[in-house]
């Protein structure tokens, strides 16, 4: 149950399927080749759970902040996130990664060649614990990985950078505007009798529809200076909304010939309509 043990027999794996590969001959079975290197993805995400583990258990509040997640897009926010930061590491070092442009290729390795070390000091370091004292985080193996942790979260943020658009603070609080939006428009929904608690509580999947659909008709006239606020140019909206401007200021333009009976009326179908 001991994290270093755990972490002594991941590390082995690890090590023993690079030997493998190294070991093969001049003949390469190209399929012998993507066992192995399946083989070696697995490992190393068995050794990066491990050690994260570890990091939480030896320097919880050293780490290295990880606020940067929310600029990240959602698809690629996975659990083998990090392994493929190591991949990719691997990869610029090597002149394989053809994705990386290479004016971002050449402020990337630096990065990558510091991480790698890192990694291979945290494994030496975390090897000898691991054998001599299994219970213990003495001030040395401590700084190692708050080392890594930082090298780590640097890269990580550096390499994502380089090949997607992460989202600027602005977006951020755009969103979030938006997730105010939708919570006001539940609450609303329910206080007027639109929405049940039960049908929340329940995952009800006409609510996918039914809520976006309410937020519209609350962000046009119930919430006007929020994240539909059509006095803002299509730029200053969220991505969400923006390439809809023309629409909703249609949209807005109907909703405001309607009595309050008839507004009531069309909120009320369109909780049902499919």
């Amino acid at each position: 149950p001991r994290l270093l043990s755990q972490f002594f027999f991941a590390d082995e794996k690890v090590t023993r399927v690079v030997a493998e590969i190294n070991g093969l001959g001049a003949e390469l079975d190209p399929h012998q080749y993507l066992v192995l290197l399946n083989q070696l993805h697995l490992s190393q995400a068995r050794l990066l759970a491990v050690l994260e583990r570890i990091m939480e258990e030896c320097i919880p509040t050293q780490r290295h902040s990880r606020d940067y997640l929310v600029k990240f897009p959602e698809e690629l926010l996975v659990d083998s996130l990090g392994n493929h930061m190591l991949f990719a590491a691997e990869c610029l070092l090597a002149g394989a990664l053809p994705e990386v442009e290479e004016s971002d290729g050449a402020q990337l390795r630096p990065q990558a060649r510091n991480l790698l070390c890192s990694l291979e000091l945290v494994r030496k370091v975390l090897r000898e614990q691991s054998l001599t004292q299994p219970n213990s985080y003495p001030e040395p193996v401590r700084a190692v990985l708050i080392q890594f942790d930082r090298l780590f979260a640097e890269f990580e943020l550096s390499y994502v950078s380089s090949l997607v658009a992460v989202k600027s603070p602005d977006e951020i609080y755009r969103q979030q505007e938006i997730i105010v939006l939708f919570c006001e428009t539940v609450e609303r929904a329910l206080r007027l009798g639109y929405l049940t608690q039960e049908m929340i509580d329940g995952y009800e999947p006409l609510l996918m529809f039914t809520i976006p659909r309410l937020a519209i008709i609350s962000g046009l006239l119930i919430y006007p200076e929020g994240p539909l606020s059509l006095e803002r140019s299509p730029e200053e909206m969220s991505q969400v909304f923006s390439p809809f401007y023309n629409l909703l200021k249609k949209i807005r333009e109907l909703l405001r010939v309607l009595s309050a009976e008839e507004l009531c009326l069309l909120e009320r179908s369109l909780c049902t309509a499919e």
